[in-house]
């Protein structure tokens, strides 16, 4: 597929007002892939009362960041869920020494923190979607400066 070069502007980036049809044609991406994107934990879609996946500004970023990994660095699916498991959150929304303890992504989860079932930690009450962690890190030049942020100097 194609990827559409006319993307409406929306106020709020963090909306998610776009169907998964209207995003799968926006990026060139199926509606398959756009599922599988969600189920292995890249993204995460907004499910209307119908049930109906939404998508923000921001989630067609991520999905842009995502794209550009695959067809022009050659990632895999792995390769990526990797890359966004190393962003810092336990440092992003400031968890407890006991709180890291309890959480997945800190003990070294091979996935994103947003693809976690977060139990007995400072994430259980947040809705993932809501948090600064999923939110601000749609920009694949975010990513990779948490990253480096946190690599230990030479």
């Amino acid at each position: 597929m194609r990827e559409s070069k006319e993307i409406p502007t929306i106020q709020d980036p963090q909306a998610p007002v776009y169907s998964i049809g209207t995003v799968a044609r926006m990026i060139g991406v199926s509606v398959f892939t756009l599922r599988m994107y969600e189920r292995e934990g890249l993204i995460l879609a907004e499910k209307s009362e119908s049930n109906q996946r939404r998508y923000s500004q921001n989630d067609i970023e991520r999905l842009k960041c995502i794209r550009r990994a695959i067809t022009e660095q050659k990632f895999g699916i792995a390769g990526i869920r990797t890359i966004f498991s190393m962003i810092p959150c336990w440092n992003i929304v400031q968890c407890s020494e006991n709180d890291r303890k309890n959480c997945e992504a800190y003990r070294g989860h091979s996935g994103p923190c947003w693809s976690l079932k977060h139990l007995n930690n400072t994430c259980t009450a947040r809705t993932c979607r809501d948090c600064t962690v999923y939110k601000d890190f749609a920009d694949c030049g975010k990513v990779k400066q948490s990253i480096v942020n946190i690599s230990p100097a030479p």
